[in-house]
């Protein structure tokens, strides 16, 4: 796994009535503090890539459809620089994904519906606090299955 990004099951809670899925809590160890929570819907087979930050940390759940979540690490030093990993996650493999500070990361929806993404970042969203490239960018070695391209 990357350096800094965490995987967690998280609980879901299902009667007849319907479910609650939990996501993050104060006194969880992944907590570090509170600057905003957004929602982002991503449309059937669509591209959201490559995007990272300099200082915020995101914690994503994906309650409705799924993703395929793409992490590049190209921080000098650590341990994992180089290394891609590959992940599907929101409701048949619902869990939380702890993405560190300066970690590329991109994702595609693989549900026939749109998906959402839940993100509860440490500090509020900054535009100049982000940088990206385009999602066909070769510095990151992963290529996105798209369609009509």
């Amino acid at each position: 796994m990357i350096d800094g990004v965490i995987i967690q099951e998280l609980k879901q809670i299902t009667d007849e009535r319907g479910k609650v899925m939990h996501m993050l809590r104060c006194d969880s160890p992944l907590f570090e503090r509170f600057g905003e929570i957004y929602f982002s819907f991503v449309n059937p087979g669509v591209v959201k890539a490559w995007k990272r930050h300099k200082r915020m940390t995101q914690n994503f759940a994906v309650p409705i459809g799924m993703i395929r979540l793409v992490i590049y690490d190209n921080r000098d030093g650590t341990t994992s620089y180089g290394r891609t990993e590959i992940m599907e996650i929101g409701e048949e493999n619902y869990c939380l994904v702890k993405i560190p500070p300066l970690v590329w990361y991109g994702f595609q929806c693989i549900s026939f519906k749109q998906a959402l993404i839940a993100n509860c970042s440490d500090i509020p969203h900054d535009p100049d606090e982000a940088e990206q490239k385009d999602q066909l960018n070769s510095s990151i070695p992963y290529k996105w299955h798209i369609k009509n391209k």
